[in-house]
């Protein structure tokens, strides 16, 4: 576990982590069951939530649908004018979380691939 905490320390450390905020929801034993980053292009633009993620065995319980509000509200607090998620479409639990949390989904983009 140190290797994560250590690679999260030296993030966090770094001049670029004064625009973002990490964000958790913690059950009632102290276990996080829930994780969502939030990165600030600066006030008035747009903000990104990404990545987002429940543990497996606490999904449908509303975890992804609160720590998404909290982290939409965290760029409100950076002074983002707005927030921006990114899913696969086949991502169906991710799509139904943020849909849940207010977000509205827009037309697909394809990914870009480059064949090597």
């Amino acid at each position: 576990m140190r290797t994560f905490v250590s690679g999260w320390e030296s993030v966090a450390a770094s001049p670029l982590f004064g625009s973002a905020r990490i964000l958790n929801v913690e059950e009632g034993d102290g276990d996080v069951v829930a994780i969502a980053a939030v990165w600030s292009a600066g006030e008035g633009r747009p903000g990104l939530l990404e990545p987002m993620g429940v543990h497996q065995d606490h999904r449908g319980h509303g975890h992804g649908t609160t720590v998404t509000r909290g982290a939409a509200a965290a760029l409100r607090e950076l002074g983002a004018s707005s927030a921006i998620v990114c899913a696969e479409s086949a991502n169906v639990g991710a799509i139904a979380t943020y849909v849940a949390a207010g977000f509205s989904a827009r037309a697909e983009v394809a990914d870009w691939l480059r064949e090597d």
